[in-house]
Protein backbone atom coordinates (compact mmCIF):
# COMPACT_ATOMS: atom_id res chain seq x y z
CA UNK A 1 0.00 0.00 0.00
CA UNK A 2 1.26 3.65 -1.11
CA UNK A 3 2.19 6.04 1.65
CA UNK A 4 -0.66 8.31 1.83
CA UNK A 5 0.12 11.99 2.30
CA UNK A 6 -1.55 13.98 5.54
CA UNK A 7 -2.82 17.51 4.56
CA UNK A 8 -4.46 19.43 7.23
CA UNK A 9 -6.81 20.48 4.89
CA UNK A 10 -10.69 20.64 5.03
CA UNK A 11 -12.62 20.85 1.65
CA UNK A 12 -14.67 23.97 1.16
CA UNK A 13 -18.25 22.96 -0.39
CA UNK A 14 -17.80 25.84 -3.49
CA UNK A 15 -20.30 25.84 -6.17
CA UNK A 16 -18.43 26.52 -9.30
CA UNK A 17 -20.92 28.56 -11.48
CA UNK A 18 -24.82 29.55 -10.17
CA UNK A 19 -27.21 27.26 -10.90
CA UNK A 20 -28.91 29.02 -14.55
CA UNK A 21 -32.79 29.47 -14.29
CA UNK A 22 -34.81 26.97 -16.66
CA UNK A 23 -37.98 26.66 -17.26
CA UNK A 24 -37.90 22.97 -18.34
CA UNK A 25 -39.97 20.74 -16.79
CA UNK A 26 -38.75 19.13 -13.52
CA UNK A 27 -38.79 16.05 -11.95
CA UNK A 28 -41.30 14.27 -9.27
CA UNK A 29 -40.15 11.13 -7.88
CA UNK A 30 -42.37 8.69 -6.09
CA UNK A 31 -41.79 8.27 -2.28
CA UNK A 32 -39.13 5.25 -2.61
CA UNK A 33 -37.08 4.29 -5.88
CA UNK A 34 -38.72 1.81 -8.52
CA UNK A 35 -34.98 0.83 -9.77
CA UNK A 36 -33.71 -2.05 -8.47
CA UNK A 37 -31.19 -3.00 -6.03
CA UNK A 38 -29.01 -4.83 -8.31
CA UNK A 39 -28.74 -1.51 -10.21
CA UNK A 40 -26.86 0.77 -7.39
CA UNK A 41 -23.05 -0.23 -7.85
CA UNK A 42 -24.21 -1.66 -11.52
CA UNK A 43 -22.49 -0.50 -15.04
CA UNK A 44 -23.89 -1.22 -18.37
CA UNK A 45 -22.63 -3.09 -21.36
CA UNK A 46 -24.12 -2.37 -24.71
CA UNK A 47 -23.89 -5.80 -26.97
CA UNK A 48 -23.85 -6.07 -30.58
CA UNK A 49 -24.76 -9.55 -31.18
CA UNK A 50 -24.02 -9.62 -35.34
CA UNK A 51 -20.77 -7.60 -35.26
CA UNK A 52 -19.24 -9.02 -31.33
CA UNK A 53 -18.48 -12.32 -33.41
CA UNK A 54 -17.83 -13.41 -36.46
CA UNK A 55 -20.70 -15.99 -36.07
CA UNK A 56 -22.44 -13.09 -35.07
CA UNK A 57 -25.34 -15.84 -33.14
CA UNK A 58 -26.11 -15.83 -29.29
CA UNK A 59 -24.19 -18.83 -28.53
CA UNK A 60 -20.68 -17.23 -29.73
CA UNK A 61 -21.67 -14.13 -27.96
CA UNK A 62 -22.33 -16.30 -24.44
CA UNK A 63 -18.75 -17.67 -24.38
CA UNK A 64 -17.55 -13.96 -23.78
CA UNK A 65 -19.68 -13.48 -20.98
CA UNK A 66 -17.04 -14.43 -18.36
CA UNK A 67 -14.86 -11.91 -19.98
CA UNK A 68 -17.47 -9.15 -19.75
CA UNK A 69 -17.99 -9.84 -16.15
CA UNK A 70 -14.79 -9.59 -14.80
CA UNK A 71 -14.79 -6.01 -17.04
CA UNK A 72 -16.89 -5.16 -14.20
CA UNK A 73 -20.37 -4.69 -16.22
CA UNK A 74 -23.16 -6.10 -14.84
CA UNK A 75 -25.93 -5.33 -16.89
CA UNK A 76 -26.11 -6.43 -20.67
CA UNK A 77 -28.03 -4.21 -23.01
CA UNK A 78 -28.80 -6.07 -25.99
CA UNK A 79 -29.39 -4.26 -29.29
CA UNK A 80 -32.66 -5.70 -31.09
CA UNK A 81 -32.41 -9.96 -31.34
CA UNK A 82 -35.79 -10.03 -33.22
CA UNK A 83 -36.80 -10.93 -36.91
CA UNK A 84 -35.74 -7.18 -39.72
CA UNK A 85 -37.92 -6.76 -41.52
CA UNK A 86 -37.53 -7.42 -45.63
CA UNK A 87 -39.42 -4.88 -47.37
CA UNK A 88 -37.41 -1.59 -47.93
CA UNK A 89 -34.73 -3.15 -46.14
CA UNK A 90 -31.74 -0.20 -45.95
CA UNK A 91 -28.49 -1.31 -47.66
CA UNK A 92 -26.88 2.01 -46.74
CA UNK A 93 -27.84 4.76 -44.72
CA UNK A 94 -29.94 6.59 -47.93
CA UNK A 95 -30.15 3.58 -50.18
CA UNK A 96 -32.43 0.25 -49.99
CA UNK A 97 -31.99 -3.34 -51.32
CA UNK A 98 -34.65 -2.85 -53.78
CA UNK A 99 -32.09 -0.10 -55.31
CA UNK A 100 -29.43 -2.75 -55.91
CA UNK A 101 -30.10 -5.24 -59.09
CA UNK A 102 -27.38 -7.90 -58.22
CA UNK A 103 -29.70 -10.40 -55.75
CA UNK A 104 -26.33 -11.57 -54.59
CA UNK A 105 -25.05 -8.55 -53.56
CA UNK A 106 -28.60 -7.52 -52.03
CA UNK A 107 -27.76 -10.56 -49.62
CA UNK A 108 -24.93 -9.35 -47.86
CA UNK A 109 -27.34 -6.32 -46.49
CA UNK A 110 -28.75 -7.42 -43.17
CA UNK A 111 -30.70 -4.77 -42.32
CA UNK A 112 -31.17 -2.19 -39.32
CA UNK A 113 -32.07 -4.24 -36.28
CA UNK A 114 -34.73 -1.27 -34.97
CA UNK A 115 -36.89 -2.36 -38.21
CA UNK A 116 -38.77 -5.27 -36.47
CA UNK A 117 -40.55 -7.83 -38.27
CA UNK A 118 -42.14 -9.98 -35.21
CA UNK A 119 -41.56 -8.87 -31.58
CA UNK A 120 -42.31 -12.04 -30.13
CA UNK A 121 -39.50 -14.10 -32.31
CA UNK A 122 -35.68 -14.13 -32.27
CA UNK A 123 -34.18 -13.58 -35.45
CA UNK A 124 -32.96 -16.84 -36.87
CA UNK A 125 -29.59 -15.48 -38.09
CA UNK A 126 -28.71 -15.19 -34.24
CA UNK A 127 -29.96 -18.21 -33.18
CA UNK A 128 -33.21 -19.77 -31.70
CA UNK A 129 -35.54 -19.29 -28.65
CA UNK A 130 -33.84 -22.55 -26.67
CA UNK A 131 -30.42 -20.56 -27.56
CA UNK A 132 -31.81 -17.24 -26.13
CA UNK A 133 -33.37 -18.86 -23.04
CA UNK A 134 -30.09 -20.70 -22.62
CA UNK A 135 -28.00 -17.43 -22.53
CA UNK A 136 -30.49 -15.50 -20.24
CA UNK A 137 -29.97 -18.26 -17.89
CA UNK A 138 -26.07 -18.30 -17.95
CA UNK A 139 -25.78 -14.50 -17.68
CA UNK A 140 -27.86 -14.81 -14.17
CA UNK A 141 -25.82 -17.47 -13.19
CA UNK A 142 -22.69 -15.08 -13.76
CA UNK A 143 -24.76 -12.72 -11.58
CA UNK A 144 -25.59 -10.67 -14.43
CA UNK A 145 -28.83 -9.26 -16.06
CA UNK A 146 -30.08 -8.60 -19.08
CA UNK A 147 -32.27 -6.26 -20.78
CA UNK A 148 -33.71 -6.04 -24.42
CA UNK A 149 -33.85 -3.38 -26.69
CA UNK A 150 -36.99 -2.50 -28.40
CA UNK A 151 -38.31 -0.09 -30.60
CA UNK A 152 -41.94 0.76 -29.63
CA UNK A 153 -42.35 3.72 -31.91
CA UNK A 154 -42.14 2.10 -35.24
CA UNK A 155 -42.36 -1.90 -37.08
CA UNK A 156 -40.96 -2.75 -40.37
CA UNK A 157 -43.01 -2.45 -43.39
CA UNK A 158 -43.78 -6.08 -43.29
CA UNK A 159 -45.05 -6.67 -39.54
CA UNK A 160 -48.15 -8.32 -39.68
CA UNK A 161 -50.06 -5.79 -38.23
CA UNK A 162 -49.82 -3.57 -41.53
CA UNK A 163 -52.50 -5.44 -42.97
CA UNK A 164 -53.94 -6.93 -40.00
CA UNK A 165 -54.22 -4.06 -37.71
CA UNK A 166 -53.24 -0.82 -40.13
CA UNK A 167 -55.49 1.17 -37.57
CA UNK A 168 -51.93 0.26 -35.28
CA UNK A 169 -50.06 3.30 -37.73
CA UNK A 170 -49.97 6.54 -38.03
CA UNK A 171 -51.26 7.77 -41.02
CA UNK A 172 -50.85 11.24 -43.04
CA UNK A 173 -52.18 14.07 -42.35
CA UNK A 174 -54.77 15.01 -45.37
CA UNK A 175 -53.41 16.92 -47.68
CA UNK A 176 -50.04 16.82 -46.45
CA UNK A 177 -46.64 15.03 -47.60
CA UNK A 178 -44.42 15.01 -44.25
CA UNK A 179 -41.34 13.35 -46.66
CA UNK A 180 -38.50 14.34 -48.12
CA UNK A 181 -39.81 15.24 -51.39
CA UNK A 182 -36.26 14.53 -53.48
CA UNK A 183 -35.59 11.33 -52.03
CA UNK A 184 -39.72 10.04 -52.55
CA UNK A 185 -38.79 11.38 -56.60
CA UNK A 186 -36.05 8.75 -57.07
CA UNK A 187 -38.40 5.80 -55.31
CA UNK A 188 -41.66 5.72 -56.91
CA UNK A 189 -42.48 2.04 -55.09
CA UNK A 190 -41.95 3.34 -51.57
CA UNK A 191 -43.80 6.45 -52.53
CA UNK A 192 -46.66 4.51 -53.68
CA UNK A 193 -46.80 2.27 -50.95
CA UNK A 194 -47.27 5.35 -48.50
CA UNK A 195 -49.84 7.06 -50.10
CA UNK A 196 -52.08 3.86 -50.85
CA UNK A 197 -51.89 2.64 -47.39
CA UNK A 198 -52.08 6.54 -46.53
CA UNK A 199 -48.96 5.36 -43.53
CA UNK A 200 -46.05 7.21 -42.58
CA UNK A 201 -42.55 6.64 -41.93
CA UNK A 202 -41.23 7.93 -38.13
CA UNK A 203 -40.72 12.33 -38.68
CA UNK A 204 -39.13 13.82 -36.01
CA UNK A 205 -38.90 17.65 -36.05
CA UNK A 206 -39.64 17.46 -39.83
CA UNK A 207 -37.56 14.39 -40.96
CA UNK A 208 -35.61 11.31 -40.53
CA UNK A 209 -34.66 8.87 -42.94
CA UNK A 210 -35.98 5.69 -40.91
CA UNK A 211 -37.72 4.57 -44.41
CA UNK A 212 -37.53 1.14 -43.34
CA UNK A 213 -40.07 1.71 -40.80
CA UNK A 214 -43.72 2.33 -40.31
CA UNK A 215 -44.80 4.26 -37.51
CA UNK A 216 -46.94 3.05 -34.58
CA UNK A 217 -50.11 5.22 -33.45
CA UNK A 218 -50.30 5.19 -29.51
CA UNK A 219 -53.79 6.93 -29.71
CA UNK A 220 -55.05 3.35 -30.72
CA UNK A 221 -55.70 1.58 -27.35
CA UNK A 222 -55.42 -2.10 -28.66
CA UNK A 223 -52.10 -1.21 -29.95
CA UNK A 224 -51.03 -0.28 -26.43
CA UNK A 225 -52.65 -3.41 -24.96
CA UNK A 226 -50.40 -5.55 -27.72
CA UNK A 227 -47.29 -3.81 -26.58
CA UNK A 228 -47.87 -4.25 -23.15
CA UNK A 229 -48.18 -7.92 -23.37
CA UNK A 230 -45.38 -7.83 -25.60
CA UNK A 231 -43.11 -6.69 -23.01
CA UNK A 232 -44.44 -9.13 -20.52
CA UNK A 233 -43.83 -12.09 -23.25
CA UNK A 234 -40.12 -11.63 -22.79
CA UNK A 235 -40.48 -11.41 -19.13
CA UNK A 236 -42.61 -14.17 -18.49
CA UNK A 237 -41.10 -16.61 -21.30
CA UNK A 238 -37.17 -16.08 -21.00
CA UNK A 239 -36.98 -14.14 -17.67
CA UNK A 240 -35.40 -10.71 -19.08
CA UNK A 241 -34.76 -8.47 -16.75
CA UNK A 242 -35.83 -5.30 -18.00
CA UNK A 243 -35.30 -3.01 -21.60
CA UNK A 244 -34.05 -0.30 -22.89
CA UNK A 245 -36.47 1.36 -25.02
CA UNK A 246 -35.80 3.14 -28.51
CA UNK A 247 -36.23 7.16 -29.02
CA UNK A 248 -38.94 6.67 -26.03
CA UNK A 249 -39.33 10.55 -26.35
CA UNK A 250 -41.71 9.61 -29.91
CA UNK A 251 -44.10 6.99 -27.53
CA UNK A 252 -46.61 8.89 -25.02
CA UNK A 253 -45.21 9.17 -21.35
CA UNK A 254 -48.56 7.81 -20.00
CA UNK A 255 -48.00 4.56 -22.48
CA UNK A 256 -44.79 4.14 -20.62
CA UNK A 257 -46.26 4.52 -17.29
CA UNK A 258 -49.01 2.42 -18.03
CA UNK A 259 -46.59 -0.65 -19.33
CA UNK A 260 -44.45 0.09 -16.40
CA UNK A 261 -47.00 -0.99 -13.98
CA UNK A 262 -48.24 -3.75 -15.78
CA UNK A 263 -44.58 -5.15 -15.74
CA UNK A 264 -43.50 -4.58 -12.15
CA UNK A 265 -46.19 -6.90 -11.38
CA UNK A 266 -44.16 -9.65 -13.04
CA UNK A 267 -40.55 -8.63 -11.54
CA UNK A 268 -38.91 -5.52 -10.47
CA UNK A 269 -37.47 -4.16 -13.68
CA UNK A 270 -34.55 -1.89 -14.91
CA UNK A 271 -35.96 0.42 -17.63
CA UNK A 272 -33.91 2.33 -19.80
CA UNK A 273 -34.73 5.27 -22.11
CA UNK A 274 -32.79 6.71 -24.96
CA UNK A 275 -34.16 10.15 -24.17
CA UNK A 276 -33.92 13.52 -22.00
CA UNK A 277 -37.19 13.53 -21.07
CA UNK A 278 -37.46 14.48 -17.45
CA UNK A 279 -40.45 13.10 -16.45
CA UNK A 280 -39.62 9.53 -18.04
CA UNK A 281 -38.01 9.21 -14.65
CA UNK A 282 -41.06 10.07 -12.69
CA UNK A 283 -42.44 6.78 -12.55
CA UNK A 284 -41.72 5.00 -15.95
CA UNK A 285 -38.14 4.42 -16.14
CA UNK A 286 -35.02 4.05 -13.99
CA UNK A 287 -32.60 5.69 -16.63
CA UNK A 288 -32.07 8.28 -19.20
CA UNK A 289 -29.41 9.04 -21.92
CA UNK A 290 -26.81 11.41 -20.70
CA UNK A 291 -26.79 12.87 -24.64
CA UNK A 292 -25.91 16.65 -23.79
CA UNK A 293 -23.03 15.48 -21.13
CA UNK A 294 -21.76 13.29 -24.29
CA UNK A 295 -22.07 15.79 -26.81
CA UNK A 296 -20.51 18.91 -24.58
CA UNK A 297 -17.63 15.72 -24.08
CA UNK A 298 -17.44 15.29 -27.90
CA UNK A 299 -16.93 19.20 -28.44
CA UNK A 300 -14.56 19.57 -24.96
CA UNK A 301 -12.40 17.12 -27.08
CA UNK A 302 -12.14 19.43 -30.31
CA UNK A 303 -11.45 22.06 -27.97
CA UNK A 304 -14.93 23.98 -28.95
CA UNK A 305 -16.02 24.25 -25.30
CA UNK A 306 -13.97 23.72 -22.10
CA UNK A 307 -14.42 23.34 -18.81
CA UNK A 308 -17.18 26.27 -18.20
CA UNK A 309 -19.55 24.74 -20.11
CA UNK A 310 -18.97 21.47 -18.48
CA UNK A 311 -19.59 23.24 -15.23
CA UNK A 312 -22.75 24.81 -16.36
CA UNK A 313 -24.20 21.50 -17.46
CA UNK A 314 -23.84 20.00 -13.87
CA UNK A 315 -25.21 22.60 -11.98
CA UNK A 316 -28.22 22.50 -14.40
CA UNK A 317 -28.18 18.71 -13.79
CA UNK A 318 -28.20 19.48 -10.20
CA UNK A 319 -31.23 21.80 -10.46
CA UNK A 320 -33.63 19.37 -13.02
CA UNK A 321 -33.11 15.67 -11.34
CA UNK A 322 -33.71 14.28 -7.99
CA UNK A 323 -30.74 12.85 -5.94
CA UNK A 324 -31.91 9.14 -7.20
CA UNK A 325 -32.31 10.10 -10.90
CA UNK A 326 -30.13 7.71 -12.84
CA UNK A 327 -28.31 9.16 -16.07
CA UNK A 328 -26.03 6.98 -18.42
CA UNK A 329 -22.80 8.45 -19.08
CA UNK A 330 -21.02 6.91 -21.79
CA UNK A 331 -18.14 8.20 -24.58
CA UNK A 332 -19.12 6.05 -27.52
CA UNK A 333 -22.07 3.73 -28.14
CA UNK A 334 -23.71 1.93 -31.51
CA UNK A 335 -25.08 4.93 -33.04
CA UNK A 336 -22.19 7.68 -31.91
CA UNK A 337 -19.53 4.71 -33.32
CA UNK A 338 -21.06 4.03 -36.43
CA UNK A 339 -22.49 7.43 -37.67
CA UNK A 340 -20.09 9.97 -35.81
CA UNK A 341 -17.02 8.59 -35.49
CA UNK A 342 -14.64 6.11 -33.77
CA UNK A 343 -13.77 7.22 -30.21
CA UNK A 344 -10.30 8.21 -31.65
CA UNK A 345 -12.15 10.27 -34.77
CA UNK A 346 -14.35 12.08 -31.87
CA UNK A 347 -12.08 12.38 -28.41
CA UNK A 348 -8.67 11.40 -29.92
CA UNK A 349 -5.98 11.81 -26.83
CA UNK A 350 -9.25 13.47 -24.70
CA UNK A 351 -11.02 9.66 -24.65
CA UNK A 352 -8.91 8.07 -21.57
CA UNK A 353 -9.56 11.66 -19.31
CA UNK A 354 -13.39 11.32 -20.50
CA UNK A 355 -13.61 7.62 -19.91
CA UNK A 356 -12.23 8.30 -15.83
CA UNK A 357 -15.30 11.72 -15.62
CA UNK A 358 -17.60 9.28 -17.20
CA UNK A 359 -17.27 6.61 -14.22
CA UNK A 360 -16.34 9.06 -11.94
CA UNK A 361 -19.46 11.59 -12.19
CA UNK A 362 -22.70 10.55 -10.65
CA UNK A 363 -24.72 7.96 -13.39
CA UNK A 364 -23.94 4.61 -14.78
CA UNK A 365 -20.89 4.09 -17.47
CA UNK A 366 -21.93 2.28 -20.35
CA UNK A 367 -18.98 0.21 -22.62
CA UNK A 368 -19.84 -0.74 -25.63
CA UNK A 369 -18.85 -3.70 -27.66
CA UNK A 370 -15.14 -3.60 -28.82
CA UNK A 371 -14.49 -0.57 -26.66
CA UNK A 372 -12.51 -2.54 -24.54
CA UNK A 373 -10.38 -3.49 -27.35
CA UNK A 374 -9.42 -0.04 -29.26
CA UNK A 375 -12.21 -0.47 -31.31
CA UNK A 376 -11.28 2.16 -34.38
CA UNK A 377 -13.58 1.44 -36.97
CA UNK A 378 -16.84 2.66 -38.09
CA UNK A 379 -18.97 0.01 -37.67
CA UNK A 380 -21.23 -0.94 -40.43
CA UNK A 381 -24.80 -0.79 -39.02
CA UNK A 382 -26.47 -2.67 -42.30
CA UNK A 383 -24.36 -5.53 -42.87
CA UNK A 384 -22.20 -7.64 -41.34
CA UNK A 385 -19.01 -6.00 -40.54
CA UNK A 386 -16.88 -8.09 -36.94
CA UNK A 387 -15.30 -6.67 -34.57
CA UNK A 388 -11.26 -7.41 -34.44
CA UNK A 389 -10.51 -8.19 -30.95
CA UNK A 390 -7.02 -7.37 -29.99
CA UNK A 391 -5.23 -7.13 -26.74
CA UNK A 392 -5.34 -3.58 -25.35
CA UNK A 393 -4.23 -2.22 -22.30
CA UNK A 394 -7.48 -0.58 -21.95
CA UNK A 395 -9.24 -3.56 -20.83
CA UNK A 396 -7.49 -3.15 -17.96
CA UNK A 397 -8.13 0.62 -17.93
CA UNK A 398 -11.81 0.23 -17.95
CA UNK A 399 -11.65 -3.16 -15.88
CA UNK A 400 -10.03 -0.44 -13.35
CA UNK A 401 -12.46 1.64 -13.39
CA UNK A 402 -15.95 -0.38 -13.39
CA UNK A 403 -14.42 -2.80 -10.17
CA UNK A 404 -13.94 0.67 -8.30
CA UNK A 405 -17.63 1.61 -9.07
CA UNK A 406 -18.49 -1.81 -7.71
CA UNK A 407 -16.67 -1.61 -4.11
CA UNK A 408 -16.46 1.92 -3.85
CA UNK A 409 -19.74 3.50 -2.02
CA UNK A 410 -19.02 7.14 -3.38
CA UNK A 411 -19.51 6.05 -7.00
CA UNK A 412 -22.56 4.06 -6.47
CA UNK A 413 -25.84 4.94 -8.53
CA UNK A 414 -28.14 7.47 -7.03
CA UNK A 415 -29.24 8.17 -3.67
CA UNK A 416 -26.81 5.25 -3.05
CA UNK A 417 -23.95 7.15 -3.71
CA UNK A 418 -22.01 10.11 -2.76
CA UNK A 419 -22.94 13.85 -3.91
CA UNK A 420 -20.55 15.13 -6.35
CA UNK A 421 -18.95 18.68 -4.61
CA UNK A 422 -16.74 20.93 -6.57
CA UNK A 423 -13.44 21.37 -5.74
CA UNK A 424 -12.51 25.28 -7.57
CA UNK A 425 -9.40 26.31 -8.61
CA UNK A 426 -7.97 29.46 -10.32
CA UNK A 427 -8.03 27.60 -13.75
CA UNK A 428 -11.56 26.90 -13.95
CA UNK A 429 -11.84 26.61 -17.98
CA UNK A 430 -9.54 23.89 -18.02
CA UNK A 431 -9.37 22.18 -14.70
CA UNK A 432 -12.82 20.03 -13.67
CA UNK A 433 -12.03 18.63 -9.81
CA UNK A 434 -14.58 16.52 -7.36
CA UNK A 435 -14.83 15.11 -4.26
CA UNK A 436 -17.43 11.72 -3.80
CA UNK A 437 -17.49 10.60 -0.30
CA UNK A 438 -20.46 7.76 0.72
CA UNK A 439 -20.50 5.56 4.18
CA UNK A 440 -16.57 6.09 4.43
CA UNK A 441 -15.73 5.67 1.14
CA UNK A 442 -14.35 8.07 -1.12
CA UNK A 443 -13.15 9.34 -4.66
CA UNK A 444 -11.11 12.39 -5.54
CA UNK A 445 -10.94 13.30 -9.56
CA UNK A 446 -8.90 16.22 -11.08
CA UNK A 447 -8.80 16.10 -14.98
CA UNK A 448 -7.20 18.49 -17.43
CA UNK A 449 -9.51 18.61 -19.65
CA UNK A 450 -7.81 20.44 -22.10
CA UNK A 451 -4.85 20.14 -24.82
CA UNK A 452 -2.70 22.17 -22.99
CA UNK A 453 -0.54 21.86 -19.54
CA UNK A 454 -1.89 23.19 -16.94
CA UNK A 455 -0.52 24.62 -14.00
CA UNK A 456 -2.97 25.65 -10.79
CA UNK A 457 -3.58 26.31 -7.32
CA UNK A 458 -7.07 24.57 -5.31
CA UNK A 459 -8.76 27.54 -3.68
CA UNK A 460 -9.28 25.59 -0.48
CA UNK A 461 -6.59 22.73 0.42
CA UNK A 462 -7.23 19.18 -0.45
CA UNK A 463 -7.91 16.03 2.00
CA UNK A 464 -5.87 13.25 0.34
CA UNK A 465 -5.29 11.19 3.59
CA UNK A 466 -5.66 7.73 3.00
CA UNK A 467 -6.23 8.26 -0.54
CA UNK A 468 -4.54 6.19 -2.91
CA UNK A 469 -3.86 6.81 -6.66
CA UNK A 470 -6.54 4.08 -8.70
CA UNK A 471 -4.08 3.69 -11.27
CA UNK A 472 -0.80 3.40 -9.12
CA UNK A 473 0.98 6.16 -10.83
CA UNK A 474 1.95 7.99 -7.93
CA UNK A 475 -0.24 11.36 -8.92
CA UNK A 476 -1.03 11.77 -4.67
CA UNK A 477 2.37 13.55 -4.71
CA UNK A 478 0.91 16.23 -7.49
CA UNK A 479 -1.88 17.23 -4.72
CA UNK A 480 0.31 17.44 -1.62
CA UNK A 481 1.92 20.54 -3.35
CA UNK A 482 0.07 24.11 -3.48
CA UNK A 483 0.79 24.70 -7.15
CA UNK A 484 0.01 21.85 -9.10
CA UNK A 485 1.12 20.92 -12.75
CA UNK A 486 -0.71 18.22 -15.29
CA UNK A 487 0.21 17.78 -18.40
CA UNK A 488 -2.55 17.50 -21.43
CA UNK A 489 -5.68 15.48 -20.73
CA UNK A 490 -4.13 13.87 -17.85
CA UNK A 491 -6.39 12.63 -15.10
CA UNK A 492 -5.65 11.57 -11.64
CA UNK A 493 -8.05 9.70 -9.73
CA UNK A 494 -7.74 9.33 -5.70
CA UNK A 495 -9.25 6.59 -3.86
CA UNK A 496 -10.17 5.25 -0.71
CA UNK A 497 -10.61 1.63 -1.60
CA UNK A 498 -8.02 -1.25 -3.32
Amino acid sequence: MRTSFILTLIILVVASCSSPESNEETINFPEASIAPDWTRNASIYEVNIRQHTPEGTINAFSSHLPEIKALGTDILWLMPIFPVGEKFRKATQNTLIEEIEDPEERKKYLGSPYAIKDYKAVNPDFGTDHDFRAFVQKAHDLGMKVILDIAANHSAWDHEWITSHPEYYSKIAPGTTPWNPDWMSQHPEFYAELTERGLTYPIDEGETDWWDTAELNYDNAELRTEMIDILKYWVEEFNVDGYRCDVAMQVPTDFWEEARKELDKQKLLFMLAEAEQIDHLNYAFDMNYGWELHHIMNNIAKGEMNVNNLTEYLAKYKTQYGPDAYRMNFITNHDENSWNGTLNERMGDAQLAMAGLMATLPGMPLIYSGQEAGLDKRLRFFEKDTIEWQESELRSFYTTLLQQKKINKALWNGEAGGEMIALTTNSPEKILAYVREKDGDKIIAVLNLSGEAAEFEFSQPVVIDGLHDLFYNGSEEKLSTKSVSMGPWEYIILTSKR
